[in-house]
């Protein structure tokens, strides 16, 4: 197993990954504004090549973020879930407006879908990847670091604020991610 090092490691290692391509090609189709593929999507990816498991961990879901305040419907959402399922109807897709999501997290409302994923509970699940005119890029407000290395801390929203610090911990407990993955180092705080 090749050790990730650099955000250009990371981006060969999804490159590689014909599903993942396949994926992002899905949601760069749906050409949503500020649209990016993320969390357990990237994360579960890198913590299976960092364990060297040839086989993919499933994952719950494929999430999909994008932003646009014009139409904050959840309706609007399960639209474009729709339509992602039209293009792969085997995969479990969850779409989200980052510019309705602070309401259902009763926090200040996010600047940009970036904005958003800065308000993800843990550092490595903050993160996204899109594909722009065939390019790839990744979004990681707090690096990528932490991901390569599989370390798990809380994000500064979540390590910040008592009440979702437990929220964090709980979430933690109840992913049960050091049975799958025990090589992860966790972290209570930052």
């Amino acid at each position: 197993m090749e050790r990730l090092l650099t955000e250009r490691d990371l981006i060969t290692l999804i490159e590689s990954d014909t599903w993942m391509m396949t994926i992002l090609r899905c949601a760069e189709q749906l050409q949503l504004p500020d649209c990016w593929v993320c969390a357990g999507f990237i994360r579960s990816k890198v913590w299976d090549h960092l364990h060297d498991y040839q086989d993919r961990t499933p994952l719950a879901d494929i999430d999909v973020i994008y932003f646009d305040k014009q139409d904050i419907s959840e309706e609007r959402e399960k639209q474009y879930e729709q339509r992602l399922l039209e293009l792969l109807p085997k995969e479990l897709w969850s779409v989200k407006n980052q510019a309705r999501m602070h309401v259902v997290n009763d926090s200040e409302p996010y600047q940009s879908s970036v904005d958003g994923i800065a308000h993800f509970p843990e550092i490595p699940t903050a993160i996204g990847a899109r594909l722009t005119n065939g390019t790839l890029e990744i979004a990681a407000p707090y690096g990528i670091q932490q991901l390569l290395s599989g370390i798990v801390a809380p994000t500064p929203y979540f390590d910040e604020n008592t009440h979702l610090h437990d929220i964090y911990q709980k979430r933690i407990h109840n992913k049960q991610w050091q049975k799958v993955w025990p090589k992860l180092a966790f972290v209570s705080s930052i």
